[in-house]
């Protein structure tokens, strides 16, 4: 820089020396430990290279190592979700074979798979004969409603009896914290195969109530929407009560079709002929 006398005066650095600018990486590496952002930690090293390599700036720098730790925490989430939920394993709407079974459409189930549905508290009864895909369908969904954050509950019919007759003489205002009243979906399975005693009439009219307009409800049955008063001790007064706040508000899927078990027992003899 020159001065009115025409001397030179030295320029000011624009910027801290880059060793004065430069954080100890490893001093970096355990305050995000610290923080909880084991990922960020972990990619730092490889993503500060990849920046130096490519010349990103900080906010694009940022923008990864966060990214990346948003990503496994949400990892994470669902896989603890799904473990929680009772879920059984490996059964998706990808793997569903719509072909053999043309009578579900795929629009309707792309549709449900948006959780839309959850979030107006609204009920979903896939109803069919043995055999054709209703549990696949309904397991389905409860992963789609894990992975769109909502909480989930698996229970065959039985099990859920076995819970609600011990609880039996709680009122349900003190059963809040149970997981079949206080998660956003509970999908029942199995619903049909046996009659219910009077007492497991009750006791499922009661979950009915409570949940209505609460909380989701998912059931899959072998029954016929007429024949639900025989299913529940014969009571049609009660059955009415329990189809009337189910059907509220609530998608129906009938299906209608071959037994995915049976083919595959075809498969099985045919192969062996």
């Amino acid at each position: 820089m020159t001065t009115k006398g025409g001397s030179h005066e030295p320029e000011r650095p624009s910027a801290l020396p880059t060793k004065a600018a430069t954080a100890d990486l490893g001093t970096l590496v355990d305050q995000l430990v610290k923080l909880g952002l084991e990922f960020a930690a972990e990619a730092l090293p490889a993503i500060l290279t990849r920046a130096v390599k490519e010349d990103l700036g900080a906010p694009a720098l940022l923008e990864q190592l966060l990214r990346g730790e948003v990503e496994r925490r949400e990892e994470r989430r669902v896989r603890t979700s799904l473990r929680l939920s009772g879920l059984p394993t490996g059964q998706t709407l990808g793997n569903f074979d719509f072909a053999f079974q043309p009578a579900v459409q795929r629009s309707k189930l792309d549709a449900l798979a948006t959780c839309a549905w959850l979030r107006e508290k609204q009920g979903l009864l896939i109803l069919g004969p043995p055999g054709v895909g209703k549990t696949h369908l309904a397991i389905s969904l409860g992963v789609k409603a894990v992975e769109c954050g909502f909480s989930v509950a698996f229970f065959r019919l039985d099990e859920l009896l076995h819970a609600m007759r011990k609880d039996a003489e709680v009122p349900p205002t003190r059963l809040k914290g149970k997981k079949y009243m206080k998660a956003a979906l509970v999908i029942i399975d199995e619903v049909g195969f046996d009659t219910f005693t009077r007492e497991e009439a009750n006791l499922f009219f009661r979950l009915v109530s409570y949940r209505y307009q609460r909380g989701s409800l998912c059931i899959t049955s072998n029954k016929a929407i007429k024949d639900w008063p025989e299913m529940l001790a014969g009571d049609e007064i009660i059955a009415a009560a329990i189809l009337d706040r189910l059907l509220h508000s609530c998608h129906v899927l009938n299906i209608r079709g071959r037994s995915y078990r049976l083919r595959e027992l075809e498969e099985s003899l045919n192969g062996r002929s």
